[in-house]
């Protein structure tokens, strides 16, 4: 079992979001080190830590699974998709996507200033700087250790 971060931009699909749904596919990423952790790294039962970004304050929302392995991304093959690619093809198609289902929403949102402030957590991706990847591994003492600070709250 693998532990990852995901993020997504709250006003365009948030935590809230995912639980009401249930699940989705995590479509639309354009980044190949992003694609390669979807398509080569993820197996079903990991678990996704739910990141809102670029909303203030940036931080962990909520917790979700992945419930199903890789597949092309659809969106990719849809002509009226912002995330559509010409060069990618349902035959050949170069982008992928996992589907992620929601496991609950935490009580408090864990803030990047929480996880900064916190030494056990000092190695984790999500901090250095530079590092935007939408997709990142977490390992499973950052995990449990993000687990710890939301039941605090």
């Amino acid at each position: 079992m693998a532990y990852w971060l995901m993020k997504s931009e709250p006003d365009v699909y948030s935590i809230d979001t995912l639980k009401k749904e249930k699940k989705t596919l995590w479509d639309g990423i354009r980044n190949y080190q992003a694609r390669n952790f979807m398509m080569k790294d993820m197996k079903v039962g990991d678990h996704v830590l739910f990141y809102h970004s670029n909303a203030k304050p940036p931080g962990i929302a909520g917790l979700a699974k992945v419930s199903k392995k890789a597949t092309p991304d659809p969106t990719a093959f849809d002509k009226k998709s912002k995330y559509f690619d010409e060069k990618s093809s349902k035959e050949n198609p170069r982008w992928f996507c996992v589907e992620v289902s929601y496991k609950k929403k935490l009580k408090k949102l864990i803030s990047l200033d929480d996880i900064r402030a916190n030494k056990k957590l000092a190695d984790m991706m999500v901090i250095r700087k530079g590092s935007r990847l939408s997709i990142q591994p977490v390992t499973e003492k950052e995990f449990n250790e993000i687990v710890k600070m939301a039941e605090k709250s």
